[in-house]
């Protein structure tokens, strides 16, 4: 039995620290930014607090439901509410070279961030106190079974299906709750043409990307070929993702933008996730492509067509992508890396996994999500008031201004 190895645990101590500051600091800039002036520290207050409230109640029960047992192959266990059993010195009984402090530290970060993404669809309209209820419960019901369900012991992952850093755990159930919490909540009551401040979109971008090193290279883990070989080909997805969507930008638009460059990168790394443990440099730059132009339709295309709004784009870009690249491992899966065959390389075993998964995991994100929705608005009210919504968040709700006058 493989004991703890202290190069290992050292990797994903950083890896944490990387996640965290992936979304406790650039995911609020980068949605920050994108949202106008009189609204924007709320935008930044629902990212931060909700990665505070997700990491405090993944830890009080979270892990121990995700992580700790099986039942049915549907939910784990509350054998260890507040990580109860174990010591500082305790290896994980999940990755048994890492500390059970440490893969549990790891795991709070991927819950914590996955519940802050939806923030992006319904900014700038959606009461504080309705966002807080609902986090607290959709990390619950969500988030936590469908991590047992394929990273825990449950039946996904029983099944065969592959998602080595949360394209269906992350992106695809945030992005999902995204869209039905679109249609729900409505539309905004003022068009939004343009983001207040891009170069804070640009600063949160770049610690997206720092971060994301440690999104994708800390799942191997270890410190092994596995993890550089996944932080490699993150970063080739996301820049090909870039390109790919400045090309169409520029070609439908005429000119390409900032944004667009930025946006272009998310998509690449949020299609890579999934696949990162499992595809090669060709695996990268396939699914980069794919996921600069699937998101870019979504955006672009799928937006207007069906008058939903998605103010940051999170189903457009992480929704969609988490489900391309969850699909695309079935095809690009290369036994040189993780082990497993893809279409490419003459085996369709992934196929049926892959489709299976990602249906289950859509439907039910979609169908709970609907509910709790319904649920927060019955009990606090889902929307704030035109006045407040016209006049911006940050007066009415938190009393303070992203700018003052000096």
């Amino acid at each position: 039995m493989q004991g703890i190895v202290p190069v290992d645990n050292l990797w994903i101590l950083v890896a944490t620290a990387l996640v965290f500051v992936m979304g406790f600091t650039g995911l609020a800039l980068f949605y920050g930014g994108l949202t106008r002036t009189r609204s924007m520290l709320n935008s930044i207050l629902m990212v931060t607090a909700s990665f505070a409230l997700a990491s405090v109640l993944w830890l009080a029960y979270g892990y121990s439901l995700a992580f700790e047992g099986d039942i049915g192959g549907v939910i784990g266990t509350f054998k260890q509410l507040f990580l109860k059993g174990y010591a500082p010195s305790s290896p994980s009984d999940v990755a048994g070279n890492l500390y059970a402090y440490l893969f549990a530290f790891y795991q709070m970060t991927f819950a914590a961030i996955t519940v802050a993404l939806i923030a992006g669809a319904w900014v700038e309209r959606i009461k504080f106190s309705a966002w807080l209820l609902f986090s607290a419960l959709w990390l619950t019901l969500v988030y936590i079974p469908v991590a047992h369900w394929i990273w825990g012991g449950g039946f996904l992952g029983s099944l065969g299906v592959r998602d080595f850093a949360g394209g269906l755990v992350v992106h695809a159930t945030s992005g999902v709750t995204a869209l039905v919490g679109a249609y729900l909540i409505g539309k905004r009551r003022e068009a939004v043409l343009m983001p207040s401040n891009l170069p804070l979109v640009a600063l949160g971008t770049g610690l997206l990307a720092f971060g994301w090193f440690g999104f994708n290279g800390g799942s191997a883990l270890a410190l092994n070929e596995t993890a550089i070989s996944a932080a490699f080909v993150s970063l080739i997805a996301a820049f090909v993702g870039a390109i790919v969507w400045s090309l169409l930008e520029w070609f439908k638009f005429g000119k390409p933008t900032l944004l667009g460059f930025m946006t272009g990168i998310i998509a690449g790394f949020a299609t890579i996730t999934p696949a990162a443990g499992f595809v090669d440099i060709l695996g990268g730059f396939l699914i980069g492509i794919l996921g600069g132009v699937a998101c870019f339709l979504a955006v672009v295309w799928a937006k207007s067509k069906f008058g939903y709004d998605d103010a940051l784009d999170v189903f457009g870009v992480h929704g969609v992508g988490g489900i391309v690249g969850t699909l695309a491992i079935a095809f690009f899966a290369s036994p040189a890396v993780g082990g497993d065959k893809g279409l490419l390389y003459g085996s369709a075993n992934l196929l049926i996994p892959q489709l299976v998964g990602t249906l289950v995991v859509v439907l039910y994100t979609a169908v709970v999500s609907f509910l709790l929705l319904k649920l927060t608005d019955k009990l606090v009210g889902l929307r704030v008031s035109e006045e407040v919504e016209i006049e911006g968040l940050d007066k009415h709700l938190h009393g303070e201004k992203a700018y003052n006058e000096r």
